[in-house]
């Protein structure tokens, strides 16, 4: 199991969001990101920045992470709606 934590930022993003959304999104990231958080499958991918940088997303509210296997540690990263923009434009 992993342990995952939130960037201040993360956080300052989930409460500003209205409490059904919040709660669905938390309960997305309890749901995928606990057990093989850097599996492509469903809702979640991988995301190439360039440069041999990539960051994961788990596309329930547009949920940006960072794996850490060796500590097994999940970082959200950020919590932000992509819409129809490139993953560059909103990062």
């Amino acid at each position: 199991m992993y342990e995952v934590l939130y960037h201040p930022e993360a956080a300052a993003e989930l409460n500003r969001l209205r409490a059904f959304d919040r709660m669905r999104i938390l309960n997305a990231i309890a749901k995928n990101l606990r057990d093989f958080p850097a599996t492509v499958r469903g809702k979640k991918k991988r995301l190439d920045l360039g440069g041999g940088n990539f960051i994961w997303q788990l596309r329930v509210g547009d949920v940006f992470y960072d794996v850490l296997a060796t500590e097994r540690r999940v970082i959200v990263r950020h919590v932000r709606r992509k819409g129809r923009k490139s993953t560059g434009e909103i990062l």
